[in-house]
């Protein structure tokens, strides 16, 4: 075989890899988001799984490497190449639906396990393994730049996602095509390890390229191998607790977590691909600034606000990482120690995923790991610059100032009345007003509000923020018949709509995350005074309609996308039969859809003319200081139900729709809403 194929075959096969290897996480997501509520915390418990699995891969390929010839590496994963096989298509088998109230991480993980496993693993595994063939090789030299080569597969798969593919296949067909590229994978890999057997039959387990075999590489210090665990670590931290941040207190818009996961792999690639790239005259002092400017924006309305926040996180990822993939570069060993190099990296980013992603939600009352990570970030500085006493100076003083300022980002958070944080996000309670009769308490989840309630006896059970009189969910549930209703209600807030409730009347709440019933119990009062029947469901609504028997209902409002991570599975043609089974002839589905960044009523529209319904779109603009502006969707069998005296002159029939598929479970494109 001549050089330039081989070449072409190495590259292939790594780049191949890696874009299938990016490629099958938010497609993977995508088909359980829906079962897990919809939740920014199902992609975190993702992302932990990705590098828990990396790093099984890179430990796989440093072993093998280490311990077995070449033409035993190959047959041993020539035959795991094939096993692999056994796990297409990769579609989630349903039998992994949660019941309802199960802790959802362990579940997703082994979710995770049983449908991409095996294939997944091997995917990580190529990098290494085929780069620890590759220095073998004459150009073996230039071996970190597939490494480079990899990470900017990973991006394209990233970005074409969400603009190539999502928006032109349903699930099943995205989960074909990846199992036919996995199939074209096994095929160039298969290849790869035919050559290196035919190649290198009876060569020592080690590389030991012609470079290599003349001058043996120094060992590494024990500091060094340090470093190359501590600053990827600090990197996947960075990029995690940033996405966190900039998706909850920033600004909820749909996709946002793609831009700091695409800082993240650019510095990768710049960092690996060549020296050039990474100046240290350049980019420390850039650095610096953007510890402190970072630390401070997390305290200050800066940081808060989209115009600014943004480019200060996001910014600051991508500088804090190039400075921290560029210092792991400039610390790369020889080709003796590429596996052990690269196994390091992934249990660096590994141990990172996982306090952020699996333990800070249940340590931290807040979104407290970006000041954190800032911190140690700084500390880390003092280790590699340990032999000048500037430096040193200098990341202790960046270490004291990030400190201070993660700890007035404390003090600010005591002033709330309540925080708390679990798998579903970080919510906390503020009272607002010092007059008794104008305090008010306010629930937020993230940056958005989710529900109100003044504190004084006499005002305490009006019901205000988006669920006024004059609201389109106020007003459906005014004209509900005159007898006992029955009222369901899929998302919680603060349990404002029970303020509507009177003696006879029941109100079935659907709440997927335990802690908000708890906050709505015990800093509310809406629920204990109200004088209806509440009826509580623990779980994803969707599932728990399900199965449900029919539950004759008169109104059922769907409240729950108002924020970044809209649970489309909740906005289907299949949803809405499900909803219609729970409905009355004459009944009113009423969903909210007040989001600023997504455009829900032409979804809403879509399917309800899929299924010859009637609709009324309620914008509710109210003078009121207790109001909130709010966007309801009233869906409808019957004509009459939506001409009722409350509605008149309430809203508008929606425009058709012509041209636009319907959402449905397997087709659904939060990107083509976008306002």
């Amino acid at each position: 075989m001549q050089p330039v194929a081989v070449k072409a075959l190495f590259a292939g096969t790594i780049f191949t890899s890696a874009f299938l290897l990016f490629l099958v996480q938010p497609l993977i997501a995508k088909q359980i988001l829906p079962w897990f509520g919809g939740s920014a915390a199902v992609w975190s418990v993702c992302m932990v799984f990705f590098q828990l699995a990396l790093l099984a891969g890179y430990a796989y390929a440093d072993w093998i490497t280490r311990r077995l010839a070449p033409r035993t590496q190959a047959k041993v994963h020539g035959v795991l190449l094939l096993a692999s096989l056994a796990f297409l298509p990769v579609l989630a088998d349903a039998a992994w639906k949660p019941a309802g109230s199960e802790e959802p991480t362990l579940r997703i993980l082994g979710l995770l396990v049983a449908t991409i496993g095996l294939p997944y693993f091997l995917l990580s595994t190529t990098g290494p393994l085929v780069q620890s063939w590759v220095t073998r090789t004459p150009w073996g030299a230039q071996v970190y730049r597939y490494f480079s080569l990899s990470n900017l597969a990973s991006l394209a798969a990233l970005l074409s996602y969400p603009v190539l593919i999502e928006p032109r296949s349903t699930v099943p067909q995205q989960a074909w095509a990846w199992s036919v590229g996995f199939v074209l994978f096994v095929l160039l890999c298969g290849a790869t390890t035919f050559y290196v057997a035919r190649r290198w039959p009876g060569a020592a387990p080690a590389p030991a390229s012609d470079a290599a075999a003349s001058v043996p590489s120094a060992k590494p210090r024990a500091v060094d191998q340090l470093l190359w665990l501590a600053l990827p670590a600090l990197g996947t931290w960075l990029l995690l607790a940033v996405t966190n941040h900039v998706t909850q207190n920033v600004a909820p818009v749909p996709f946002l977590w793609v831009l700091p996961l695409s800082v993240y792999l650019l510095s990768f690639i710049l960092s690996f691909d060549s020296d050039r790239w990474y100046r240290r005259p350049i980019v420390l002092p850039l650095a610096a600034a953007m510890l402190v400017l970072g630390a401070y924006a997390l305290q200050d309305s800066i940081g808060s606000a989209l115009r600014t926040g943004l480019p200060i996180f996001v910014g600051g990822l991508f500088v804090l990482c190039l400075c921290l993939h560029g210092e792991t570069a400039r610390l790369r060993p020889g080709p003796e120690y590429l596996t052990r190099f690269y196994l390091m990296l992934s249990l660096g980013g590994a141990l990172g995923g996982v306090l952020v992603g699996l333990g800070a939600p249940y340590v931290l009352p807040a979104f407290y790991e970006l000041g954190i990570g800032l911190v140690l970030c700084a500390l880390a500085a003092i280790v590699v610059w340990r032999h000048r006493r500037i430096g040193v100076l200098v990341s202790l003083a960046l270490a004291a100032g990030c400190s201070w300022y993660l700890s007035e980002q404390v003090r600010d958070d005591t002033r709330a009345r309540r925080l708390d944080r679990n798998f579903y996000g970080a919510m906390m309670v503020s009272d607002s007003g010092t007059e008794e009769n104008d305090r008010v308490r306010r629930l937020y989840h993230g940056s958005t509000l989710h529900g109100e309630q003044y504190l004084s006896p006499e005002n305490r059970r009006w019901p205000g923020s988006y669920y006024s009189k004059t609201s389109g969910v106020g007003r459906a549930i005014e004209a509900a018949p005159s007898g006992p209703r029955r009222v369901g209600v899929i998302g919680l807030g603060a349990g404002t709509l029970a303020a509507y409730g009177r003696p006879g009347d029941v109100y079935r709440i659907y709440e997927i995350n335990q802690r908000v019933f708890d906050l709505a119990d015990s800093e509310f009062s809406y629920l204990r005074d109200s004088d209806a029947h509440i009826d509580r469901v623990l779980g994803d609504a969707r599932l728990a309609l399900e199965r449900e028997a029919p539950q004759g209902l008169d109104v059922l409002a769907v409240d729950a996308f108002t924020g970044d991570s809209v649970p489309a599975h909740l906005l289907t043609v299949q949803a809405l039969d499900i909803y219609l089974r729970h409905l009355k002839p004459d009944g009113v589905i009423a969903f909210h859809v007040s989001n600023r960044y997504l455009k829900l009523d032409d979804v809403v529209t879509n399917i309800a003319q899929s299924r010859g319904l009637h609709a009324l779109l309620v914008e509710d603009n109210p003078e009121a200081v207790d109001v909130e502006r709010s966007i309801w969707m009233l869906v409808a069998r019957d004509a009459q139900a939506l001409q009722r005296e409350p509605f008149r002159g309430a809203g508008t029939t929606p425009d058709p729709i012509r041209g636009v598929a319907p959402w449905t479970d397997d087709f659904n494109n939060l990107f083509s809403v976008l306002r």
